[in-house]
């Protein structure tokens, strides 16, 4: 096979060990799109795959100091894509982060390198100052920005300052793209709400037996876990664990906002698939032997 095979599911879907499956039946090698998981400080609680005898890439590979963009993901991937392919393997690119996928099949604007600006440093009023202030410059400067990622702020003042151009501005111009869209194989899982919410509050639980407040702990002596400038403090269970470690709430509050913060991503996920995936082959099978089953026949058919 000469295709790149896509996998997205919303998290706890069951997408890796589907992907590992997929590698072993059709002689693949699996690149990591999902952007917690590139992180090599929190391996349980990104629900990092275990190794295999599958050839696995861009899991656990840098620090949690480290900034890491959509389009540093997609130069990687895409080189390592042409690497695998070289060496008559099939590539399978799994994750669910929808703009990782987006930038592989669409392509991402070749923005200019500026010098980053670092707002850090800034408290939350210093920040809505910041922001205030760019946006009198342009007020377009921070449209389809969420306000609350300091890194993507800083990203969209960088670029506005070292270009002159707001990221729309670039988002809206030709993107370079390393593939065509026969290149790719794109499926997707989507299992019903209520059987995705039992797996999601069953693998927390077994994130908690694995080992997932002493990663937290030794993460904090690294890391202060509030700052927002830090990507990986966003991985679902770090601030919930800290609040739990200084014992701000119980075991049963730190499980109920762990659910909820991850159902919160789920949806987040599913809304993603219904408005950038509707050409994607979607699976919502449950039982993971039908699942299987189901996408190994018709990636044979395809």
């Amino acid at each position: 096979m000469k295709k790149i095979i896509l996998l997205f599911g919303p998290t706890a879907s069951g997408k890796s060990e589907i992907a590992i499956d997929i590698s072993r039946k059709l002689n693949g090698e699996i690149l990591n799109a999902d952007s917690m998981q590139v992180y090599k400080e929190i391996k349980i609680l990104s629900a990092r795959p275990n190794k295999s005898n599958v050839k696995h890439h861009f899991y656990g590979f840098l620090s949690a100091k480290k900034s890491f963009s959509v389009g540093e993901w997609y130069k990687l991937a895409a080189k390592r894509i042409k690497e695998i392919q070289k060496r008559k393997k099939v590539p399978v690119v799994v994750g669910g982060t929808g703009l990782y996928f987006k930038a592989l099949t669409d392509g991402l604007v070749n923005i200019p390198k500026v010098e980053k600006k670092d707002f850090s440093h800034l408290n939350p009023l210093g920040r809505w100052m910041m922001g205030n202030h760019y946006h009198k410059k342009n007020s377009t400067i921070f449209d389809g920005v969420n306000m609350n990622d300091i890194q993507r702020v800083s990203r969209a003042i960088s670029v506005y300052e070292g270009t002159g151009l707001t990221l729309k501005e670039w988002q809206s111009k030709k993107n370079k793209k390393y593939f065509k869209s026969k290149d790719f194989i794109k499926l997707c899982l989507s299992p019903p709400k209520d059987a995705l919410e039992k797996k999601i509050k069953k693998r927390f639980n077994q994130m908690l037996k694995k080992g997932a407040l002493n990663e937290v702990s030794k993460y904090k002596k690294k890391f202060l876990v509030p700052a927002s400038y830090i990507s990986a403090n966003s991985i679902i269970g770090i601030y919930e664990i800290d609040l739990y470690q200084q014992k701000s709430i119980n075991l049963n509050e730190l499980k109920d906002r762990v659910l909820i913060r991850t159902r919160q991503y789920a949806k987040r996920q599913y809304t993603w698939q219904r408005g950038q995936m509707q050409d994607w082959k979607q699976f919502t099978d449950t039982n993971y032997l039908d699942l299987r089953k189901k996408i190994l026949s018709y990636l044979s058919k395809t």
